[in-house]
């Protein structure tokens, strides 16, 4: 039973760029060894200490030896913790046996993961060990696709408050985000492009918006991909690197909370780019740029804490009910998307299932359903989002 376990939440991957970043998170919001007893996991002891000590955080912590090659060590650091959080990807590479043994342990799970194709592998594999186990597997708790997930669930609320239903039409639209992409969601790209070309079945995967939802398809989705002008902005708008993982995993947290936003809800994301020829201009430049192809970036390498600090995101959400009428909503963080706000989402989302129980059953969950509100709170209390409803 989880009750009977040493540790709340094992930090995989602690040695890494963003896995120290976690590591720093927790150790400066929650000490060590106090309201939340967390771990460092890596491959190498020797490498664990030093970055602990170079971190600062004091020597107590606990160190966990674990390999993703070495099922037994997995298997041990699974069963020692409510809570895996892992940083550890490409997770096709590398997450296959630790959610099987998460999934098989009843214990808790989140990543980072933005890698649909493997994802629907894993949710036909594990999900019903997962029910049976009671364990709580939650994909993509950081800026794909946080933001957007709990953002579209804290927009239909507003249009409950407002309208007096959910609205049927969202369109997600970023209209700010200052800071770069990881090594890591880079290398995740180039392994899933190089695992579509050797299975063209994962092609359909990653095409289909209704991928992770288990059978279900509803109505026909924008394609987003290609500029055009939105009216209801005023402004030119591009297709948004991220919006092929949101728009999966926000299909899938609609069928996990029964169809809320209803069976025949229709969602895109766009990067906003400004009105008149310029704004033109950059969405054409947007739309023909295939830079993340050939970034040399790898895993571990990433932005300076200055570039962190100064990094920032805000994106919009406008609703649309099938009357006309509208409601606006916004989520913004006060570091960069990739890293810096990252980690501060999937720590807090870790905190949040430690302190939150009974808040889902088992199973393979999104954010949204799987925590809502809860972790809205702890966001805005202590991860530096904001989400805030907009004048019209």
């Amino acid at each position: 039973m989880q009750s009977n376990r040493k540790l709340d939440i094992v930090v995989y991957g602690a040695t890494g760029f963003t896995g120290r970043l976690v590591a720093e998170y927790l150790n400066n919001q929650y000490g060590v060894n106090g309201q939340v007893k967390w771990a460092m996991a890596g491959r190498s002891h020797a490498k664990l200490e030093a970055v602990r000590d170079e971190m600062g955080i004091a020597s107590d912590v606990p160190l966990v030896v674990a390999d993703a090659t070495d099922s037994e060590s997995l298997n041990a650091m699974v069963l020692s913790s409510k809570v895996i959080l892992t940083t550890v990807g490409p997770y096709q590479l590398y997450g296959n046996e630790l959610v099987a043994a998460c999934a098989a342990h009843g214990t808790d799970y989140v990543d980072l993961c933005g890698e649909p194709a493997w994802m629907h592998q894993m949710i036909a594999a594990h999900s019903a060990a997962a029910q049976a186990s009671g364990a709580r597997i939650v994909f993509s708790c950081g800026f794909d696709s946080i933001p957007f997930d709990l953002g579209v669930l804290f927009l239909q609320q507003t249009a409950e408050q407002q309208l007096g239903a959910m609205v049927p039409r969202v369109k997600g639209r970023v209209r700010s985000m200052k800071g770069t992409f990881s090594g890591g969601t880079l290398a995740s790209f180039r392994a899933t492009m190089a695992a579509a070309g050797k299975d063209r079945a994962l092609i359909n995967v990653l095409r289909n918006p209704f991928a992770l939802t288990d059978g279900f398809s509803g109505p026909d989705q924008p394609l987003g991909n290609k500029p055009e002008f939105d009216e209801a902005l005023q402004s030119w708008i591009a297709p948004f690197v991220m919006a092929s993982i949101n728009t999966k995993n926000i299909h899938r947290s609609n069928k996990l909370l029964g169809h809320a936003y209803g069976s025949n809800f229709v969602y895109d994301e766009m990067l906003v780019t400004g009105p008149g020829e310029r704004g033109e201009a950059i969405a054409k430049a947007v739309a023909e740029d295939n830079s993340m192809a050939s970034d040399p970036r790898q895993p571990g390498e990433g932005p300076s804490l200055e570039e962190r600090i100064n990094g920032n995101y805000d994106v919009l959400l406008v609703g649309e009910a099938s009357d006309g009428r509208s409601v606006r909503v916004s989520v913004k963080g006060d570091m960069d998307p990739g890293y810096g706000s990252t980690s501060k989402m999937i720590a807090e989302s870790a905190v949040c299932l430690v302190k939150n129980p009974d808040l889902a059953a088992g199973g393979i969950w999104t954010p949204a359903p799987a925590m809502g509100e809860a972790l809205i709170k702890r966001l805005q209390a202590n991860a530096g989002l904001t989400f805030t409803v907009e004048d019209q």
